[in-house]
């Protein structure tokens, strides 16, 4: 590689480590004159690079944004990093598989041997992923958008194929993934409550509405709010059902299966379960499954569904 060229690949590299760069520790670090730096800087610019010049005495250089996107230099790190990344997006089911596909193609074509073995050996499989609803990439960026902006947005939501409700409005919080599919938190205007909605079933409309002053979840952060949303929560960051039974299993037999729940070791080979859900039925199911004898402690609405749970298994075995 000519002198000039490789000069220019470790200014370009120098660029991208950080925001701003003085001209002088530019050309010490390159070993060169300030006004060679000055000279490269000219030819990147011609190559398309959007660099900065900042005014002051000191002078100096900043990797500015441009209207095309132009030959990017990435360290060993950051090409695996990307790589990693582009592979994941295949599986992710938001509509740009076959363009991360193309892209981390293209990543690896230019990639020196032993990066290309690196990234070769992760191979990445979407566990059920037919189940999971492709997200228009578009209807993602409005729904961030309108996130990050702190707008109100307003869409329709398709809970049935023959679904006629009026358009949402909502107060956007927060765009997240859970199992495979993508939700938006948001304070719902009309019910003058939090939702989660699938952004498969979103169809934003435009204009997005006026700006908002972001109200605080009831929760610690997001990923808790989501998680209590789905285990059942009744706002007060708990589950609804709360029941207290005994096992004739060891307590380090169950603890391992009550990640939530409380186990107390009664005997060497009974313990005391207390644990939530969303539902009776649900926690007289989770209940069940272990093998094992059950004495309810209480409350009566749990002893109720063991016997709903019951009279419906002995029907479905006649």
């Amino acid at each position: 590689m000519p002198k000039t060229s490789a000069r220019l690949l470790s200014l370009l590299s120098l660029l991208q480590a950080r925001r701003d760069w003085p001209g002088a520790l530019l050309a010490e670090r390159l070993r060169v004159s300030p006004r060679t730096v000055r000279r490269d800087v000219d030819r990147l610019r011609e190559l398309g690079y959007p660099i900065v010049t900042a005014k002051g005495p000191d002078g100096g250089y900043r990797l500015g944004v441009g209207s095309q996107l132009p030959p990017l230099l990435f360290d060993d790190e950051q090409a695996v990093a990307l790589s990693v990344a582009l592979r994941i997006a295949t599986t992710t089911g938001v509509g740009i598989e076959e363009a991360a596909a193309r892209a981390l193609n293209t990543v690896r074509q230019v990639m020196p041997a032993r990066l290309r073995h690196r990234i070769d050996t992760l191979q990445v499989t979407a566990v059920e992923r037919a189940a999971a609803p492709q997200v228009d990439s578009d209807v993602l960026m409005a729904i961030s958008g309108a996130v990050h902006a702190r707008e109100v947005l307003r869409f329709d939501y398709t809970t049935a194929p023959t679904s006629d409700a009026p358009p949402r409005r909502v107060e956007p919080h927060h765009l997240v993934t859970r199992g495979g599919r993508w939700y938006l938190v948001a304070w719902d205007l009309d019910r003058d409550d939090w939702r989660t909605f699938r952004a498969d079933r979103i169809t934003p409309r435009t204009p997005t509405g006026p700006r908002f002053t972001p109200r605080d979840l009831p929760a610690e952060n997001v990923a808790a709010f989501v998680a209590a949303r789905f285990s059942g929560s009744d706002g007060s960051g708990g589950r609804p059902c709360h029941g207290e039974v005994i096992l004739d299993l060891p307590a380090a037999d169950v603890s391992p299966f009550v990640h939530d729940g409380v186990v107390e070791a009664l005997t060497p080979n009974r313990c005391r379960v207390t644990l939530g859900s969303w539902s009776w039925p649900a926690l007289a199911a989770t209940i069940g499954r272990f093998d094992a004898d059950i004495e309810v402690v209480g409350p009566p609405e749990l002893k109720d569904a063991f016997a709903h749970l019951a009279r419906r298994y002995a029907k479905a075995a006649t």
